[in-house]
């Protein structure tokens, strides 16, 4: 492709591409002639990521992917888990947060409860694993901040959420998948 260049500034050097998640080094892109920032494609999904100083976008996607979530359930933990990507990290815990409703929701909750009734309703129906109900109730607590009161969360914040989404997720719906079906 015209333009494009074999890089020095950025070519052999790892990073984790924004898209498809593997470490890589480019070795084609488009770099910036004081060297400041660059453009670097991705071999392995030929997709670009631009890099600034030690900022990159598309930034890395926290966490990793649930098998056998619902569809709605799984593009809301997509979105926070991208929300992390772009460093919108309240809007992240708001997700995590709501995705606590939702889980409770497809696993047989009534609609229109109080949220607590929610998180109530996971934890007494065997939904929350032994000893996690304090992370349960954390999640709960950190969205409520980040619901009702004047604060940003931070990067640690919504991470720290989406690891124990993820564990939620994958103890709910993923686990119970892996059990071979008796003959």
């Amino acid at each position: 492709m015209s333009g494009w260049h074999n890089i020095t500034s950025f070519g052999g050097t790892k990073y984790q591409c924004g898209y498809c998640g593997l470490i890589v080094a480019g070795d084609r892109g488009f770099p910036h002639n004081r060297g400041s920032w660059g453009i670097v494609i991705c071999p392995s999904c030929d997709k670009p990521s631009f890099f600034e100083g030690n900022s990159q976008t598309p930034g890395i996607v926290p966490g990793s992917e649930v098998a056998h979530v619902p569809n709605d359930l799984n593009d809301l933990y997509r979105e926070a888990r991208n929300c992390c990507a772009v460093g919108a990290y309240t809007a992240s815990v708001l997700a995590s947060r709501k995705m606590l409703m939702n889980i409770a929701v497809t696993q047989g909750a009534a609609e229109g409860l109080k949220f607590i009734e929610y998180v109530n309703y996971l934890t007494t129906n065997g939904y929350v694993p032994p000893h996690g109900k304090g992370w349960v109730d954390h999640i709960r607590k950190k969205g409520n901040e980040a619901t009702h009161e004047i604060t940003t969360m931070q990067s640690a914040d919504a991470e720290e959420l989406l690891v124990f989404i993820e564990m939620l997720l994958k103890f709910i719906y993923e686990f119970p998948a892996r059990v071979p079906s008796s003959p």
